[in-house]
């Protein structure tokens, strides 16, 4: 008859020992007094199975829980690289609320491999610290002595640990005169070696060790108890004798001044000795039978196997004990033991006659009992009772809550199980319609956080490009590559876009091809990562309830089930009041399951814009849209209609308004204890609870999402009229309760799968500053975190409540709770998406953001931070749209604004928001000109000049600084009129000769003389003027240079102030003199020269004027420069008129003439003879 499988109460949630950052990892070199013998194995730079499963996969490792301080408490270890690696990590879900985290992970590396067993930690109880002590093949003892801050500083270990580590090499062990077993620490200063030949050696610390006196001393017994001398150290066979311990665990029963050493040893016996005179008190056979001499050989135990013994209680001179015994079936056994001295301990068997004989768990499968414990629950409820199940990598977890007295009776019916997922999700296939290709789904699969480790996806990689074949050089090529852009072009290599017969491209074999190889790429990874979910231990923490599994390389925490996790994993329990919402829920999920990939897409699709797009259709007009857009009854045959007629009756009758309310709560479970952040979460503790979040919200997002397209079935299925169900039930209520809890729902999963990069907080960057130069250049990349964003967005608002110290508390259900409340709506944890949305944006992911957008709220605050979202993009007409849209609401006072934005606005940002149109048109268009963004910085100031009047409060101060970036803006985009019309409209008058000078300057720069002696500038004329003539005055360069005398001629010109015109060209005649650049000829004619031209344009500007006025003013050059280019000596003044002006023009062209004619003079002060 087939056993039946316990109820699920409990499930794992599996995290990854993958850190956050490389920067928590700490590599320490341990010293050895001997030296390793060199291996003939050579380095390889791939990754492949063998070395995945000896790098990241444990041989050993287990959860140590201190039992003096609480705070780090549990304390994970593990044996890497062959057995030469230890490291060692705290494993606490929350600390005290002014304790700091301790984060680091120490990796202890030694010369020679650790002894398999030979890993023991203490608790010392005089100093808050952890004692460990490891034993390595050659017989050295290690003693490493870890302060809280060994967790905290990385300085604190990597500038040495000093006199924390310290080293012994135990005499016995040398030429291997002593085989050692197991090693048992039973405190910080003694520790208890068994040996294969059934001996054991006690090492006793010496607390004044000397130069001449060994640290530790060394005492050996035998199954006889008497005490070894030198004949202690005689050496034995290889193999283990039967008297040797397999498993051993010391307790002083409540009892001063005692010490006793429980060992179960390979003959089936269990032994008690007196560790302070090496006597063995009592022995009797592990399940209390007499046994055949001769048969013993059936009853010997594995020597591998270690977990055969537990001891527990606090009551003085009383325990209990628990063995096991694996031979068979496999049998229980409670022990009561009792003693008033150190010299005698009674041992009675609590059920006599009675076998408790653990049921494994269901299915044809052999299942092997690989550990367990037995714990007394907090507050005198009983015990509590784990089971951890093996079967090569599978394992299963079982638990029993009983009280000491009724065992017998509950061993056989209420055992629970643990739910232990062992699915394998895949990507949807990907369809011709759909907008997301099968990379990007396959993508979003395998990079999930938590999902696969960076090694294991490297392995799985190497191994798939060894499979197809691809060539070494483009397999280096990707080094630089990241592990997703590694993946697609290893996927991508082996698919190609071929043609048809007709000719066109073949896209439909191209994505056929492509969803082959990723599932091909998929069965690789899962296969290399199996290996690292065999489980090596089970832990208890009987302080908080706390049950780990402890894997080769994960860690699985075990959390009570939610109520609907109870419902959805026990589907043929009875749960009461509830057996109507089982059934409801479970006829909905049979349901759906028969839809296609194709159907469930076009589901959600349809499902996507439910959630995110406004509508103002009324409740049952939303739901036949519904079901006219899905269209999934085409799909559904009348089979499919009769299985649910069958479960929920004709027209549906066992469906009613309270099953639906009882559907609506139980995916709406609040939690709201007092002192909530009591003990706040640590980092391991936040993943943990953002993973159950995110299993509990994929699950009530399954069943949301069944019960409405149900719903929606159900609506339109009834052969009358006055059966429709919504003749009894408010349909669109409950239509409304989905959609809502199906959006928050959608929320929390976004949040929980989406990584952001965070920097490291002041307090974490003390604490990782390195003790070493080369460490901190080495981690100079490494300065952040990855976390999921619901991590980083509500960790810190996420703890265990405060426990009064008689009461009791269980974490796993704390840990249930507050997921389950994470995922409620009416949760007090409130997910404002445009405030995550700030805090990406302060990280600088406005991509994270902009996928945050259909969640967002429409209140203008949202609003405009989907205005800052699309800024942060480039996206700036959208941003223009969204900021308009939110001016109305972003610009009304308010009493008290909530000032939240993750640091996005500081305070001088605020003060222009909720403070009128101006103000806030003003900080649109600063954030504009931030992005250079200068044809939206004009619109918006624009706007924000239009709103201000003179009831604007600071309306001087906000019109000026518009101003300012208006023609800031408009000079930019060369918009000069308006740059012009902005000048024109200022009325600070330092602001306005600024803006002036830059615009002259500009449209000088950029050659837009035209157009700058086109403008008007009224009442500004002088000023240009004069700017203009400033600039031809410091101009030395009058022929490449800017034409600023051509600008102020034609703009004296185009004024009518032809002598300032004639003014300027004769200032530019003179520096054309003093450069020596006049006599270049600019025509076919030998008298056309530079100056020849200007002599005329002066002749005729002068002739346009009067003849009394036609005359100037000039300053006379004295002397010649020194060097070309240097600016001439003026001298005095003098009155120019326009015959002088044509005497001059008269002789220069005599000059030029004279020296086309060779007449010129050959030294200084010759004149040229002009004939």
């Amino acid at each position: 008859m087939a056993t039946r499988e316990p109820p699920t109460f409990f499930k794992e949630t599996r995290l990854n020992f993958e850190p956050s950052s490389a920067s928590f990892v700490v590599d320490v070199n341990l010293a050895s007094t001997k030296t390793r013998r060199q291996g003939n194995g050579s380095a390889t730079t791939s990754i492949d199975r063998d070395a995945l499963r000896t790098g990241n996969c444990a041989s050993a490792s287990g959860i140590y829980h201190r039992k003096h301080h609480n705070y780090p408490k549990s304390f994970l270890w593990r044996v890497l690289e062959d057995n030469h690696l230890l490291t060692i990590r705290t494993v606490d879900v929350c600390r005290p609320e002014k304790s700091s985290d301790t984060n680091l992970i120490l990796n202890f590396h030694f010369t020679h491999a650790i002894r398999p067993a030979c890993v023991a930690l203490s608790d010392p109880s005089d100093h808050d610290a952890l004692a460990v002590f490891v034993l390595d093949e050659a017989g050295q003892l290690y003693t490493l002595f870890l302060r809280p801050d060994s967790f905290r500083k990385r300085s604190f270990v990597e500038a040495g640990l000093g006199d924390a580590v310290k080293l012994f090499t135990l005499g016995a062990l040398n030429n291997n005169f002593k085989i050692p077993y197991r090693l048992i620490a039973v405190s910080s200063e003694q520790l208890m070696l068994t040996l294969n030949d059934g001996g054991h050696m006690r090492l006793d610390k010496n607390t004044s060790p000397t130069a001449s006196q060994a640290p530790w001393k060394e005492t050996f017994y035998n199954a006889k108890g008497w005490v070894y001398g030198i004949r202690g150290l005689i050496g034995s066979r290889a193999d283990h004798d039967t008297t040797a311990a397999a498993a051993a665990i010391e307790t002083n029963l409540g009892l001063d001044n005692a010490s006793f050493l429980f060992t179960v040893c390979l003959d089936h016996r269990l032994r008690i000795w007196n560790l302070k005179s090496g006597q063995v008190l009592g022995a009797m056979d592990l399940l209390n039978a007499s046994r055949d001499p001769n048969e013993m050989g059936k009853w010997r135990l594995d020597p591998s196997q270690s977990n055969l013994i537990r001891i527990i209680g606090k009551t003085e001179g009383k325990r209990l004990c628990v063995t096991y015994s694996p031979v068979g079936s496999g049998e229980f056994k409670f022990w009561k033991l009792e003693s008033d001295d150190e010299n005698a301990v009674d041992v009675r068997d609590m059920y006599p006659g009675t076998q408790l004989v653990p049921k494994p768990p269901a299915g044809s499968d052999v299942w092997t009992l690989a550990d367990f414990s037995v714990a007394e629950r907090e507050g005198g409820h009983g015990l509590q009772m784990w089971l951890l199940w093996k079967n090569n990598v599978a394992y299963r977890v079982q638990e029993l809550s009983f009280l000491i007295n009724e065992l017998p009776e509950v061993w056989r019916n209420r055992w629970r199980s643990v739910l232990h997922d062992t699915s394998i999700p895949s990507a949807p296939i990907s369809g011709p319609s759909d907008s997301v290709d099968a990379s990007e789904r396959w993508l979003k699969l395998i990079l999930s956080p938590g999902r696969f480790p960076h090694s294991t996806l490297e392995a799985a990689l190497n191994a798939y490009e060894q499979a197809i074949g691809l060539e070494d050089n483009k397999v280096v090529a990707r080094s630089k590559q990241t592990i997703a852009e590694s993946i697609c072009y290893a996927i991508a290599s082996t698919s190609s876009l071929h043609k048809t017969r007709s000719g066109a491209l073949d896209y439909e074999k191209f994505r056929a091809d492509s969803e082959t190889h990723w599932r091909k790429f998929y069965r690789i990874l899962v296969e290399m990562d199996k290996p690292r979910g065999e489980a090596l231990a089970l832990a208890y923490e009987p302080t908080s309830e706390m049950p780990w599994i402890v894997c080769a390389d994960s860690i699985s925490a075990i959390r009570e089930c939610s109520t609907l996790e109870q419902i959805w994993h026990n589907p043929l329990a009875r749960h009461a009041r509830l057996s109507d919402l089982s059934s409801l829920i479970l006829t909905g999920q049979n349901f759906v399951e028969g839809f296609s990939d194709g159907m469930m897409q076009i589901c959600q699709s349809v499902l996507r814009a439910e959630l995110f797009e406004e509508t103002s259709k009324t409740d049952q007009e939303r739901i036949q849209f519904f079901s006219d857009k899905a269209g999934f009854w085409r799909q559904i045959s009348d089979e499919d209609c009769a299985q649910v007629t069958e479960v929920l009756g004709q027209n549906f009758n066992l469906v009613t308004s309270n099953v639906y309310n009882d559907m609506l709560t139980i995916c709406n479970e609040t939690w709201t204890p007092k002192h909530a952040t009591g003990h706040p979460l640590t980092d391991l503790g936040r993943k943990v609870v953002v993973k159950a979040a995110e299993d509990i919200a994929d699950l009530q997002w399954n069943v949301c999402f069944s019960q409405l397209i149900l719903l929606v079935h159900m609506e339109f299925e009834f052969d009358r009229p006055e059966d429709a169900i919504h003749n009894r039930i408010n349909i669109g209520a409950v239509y409304r309760g989905l959609l809502q809890r199906l959006a928050r729902l959608e929320l929390v999963r976004w949040l929980a799968s989406a990584l952001l990069p965070t920097p490291f907080s002041r307090e974490e960057r003390s604490a990782l500053v390195s003790g070493s130069a080369v460490g901190q250049t080495r981690r100079s990349s490494d300065e952040y975190k990855l976390n999921t964003v619901l991590e980083e967005c509500v960790g810190h608002l996420l703890g265990i409540p405060d426990i009064a110290p008689d009461q009791s508390f269980s974490i796993p259900s704390a840990i249930t709770k507050i997921g389950a409340n994470l995922c409620a709506p009416d949760s007090d944890i409130e997910l404002h998406p445009h405030y995550i949305q700030c805090a990406l944006l302060v990280r600088n992911r406005p991509d994270l953001a902009a996928e945050l957008g259909a969640f967002a709220a429409r209140a203008p605050f949202s609003v405009y931070i989907q205005g800052r979202v699309a800024l942060a993009l480039h996206d700036y007409p959208a941003a223009a749209d969204y900021f308009k849209k939110a001016a109305y609401g972003m610009s009304i006072s308010q009493a008290h604004p909530g000032k939240h934005s993750s640091g996005l606005l500081d305070d001088s940002e605020w003060n222009f928001l909720f403070n009128g149109m101006p103000c806030y048109y003003a900080h649109i268009a600063a954030l504009y000109e931030k992005y250079k963004a200068y044809t939206f910085v004009i619109d918006f100031a624009r706007l924000a000049l239009q709103f201000v009047n003179k009831n604007t409060k600071d309306g001087d101060v906000i019109r000026k600084e518009m101003q300012s970036r208006l023609f800031s803006a408009a000079t930019a985009t060369s918009r000069f009129e308006l740059a012009h019309s902005t000048i024109v409209a200022m009325k600070d008058g330092a602001l306005q000769h600024s803006c002036l000078r830059a615009l002259i300057q500009k449209m000088c720069d950029n050659l837009h003389n035209s157009e700058l002696v086109a403008l008007s500038f009224p009442g500004l004329q002088n000023a240009v003027d004069e700017i203009l003539a400033q600039k031809c005055q410091q101009t030395l360069d009058v022929v490449t240079g800017v034409p600023y005398h051509q600008i102020l001629f034609s703009w004296r010109i185009k004024r009518n102030d032809y002598r300032g015109a004639a003014t300027i060209l004769l200032d530019r005649i003179q520096k054309l003199r003093q450069m020596g650049e006049g006599d270049q000829f600019t025509g076919e004619d030998t008298l056309d020269t530079i100056i020849t031209r200007q002599y005329l344009m002066l002749i005729n500007v002068l002739s346009c004027v009067d003849q009394k006025q036609a005359w100037i003013t000039t300053e006379e050059y004295q002397a010649p420069p020194a060097t070309k280019g240097a600016p001439a000596v003026r001298g005095k003044r003098k009155v120019v008129t326009l015959a002088d002006i044509r005497k001059e023009y008269q002789d220069e062209l005599d000059r030029i003439a004279a020296i086309q004619n060779n007449q010129f003079g050959f030294a200084a002060g010759d004149e040229m003879e002009i004939l």
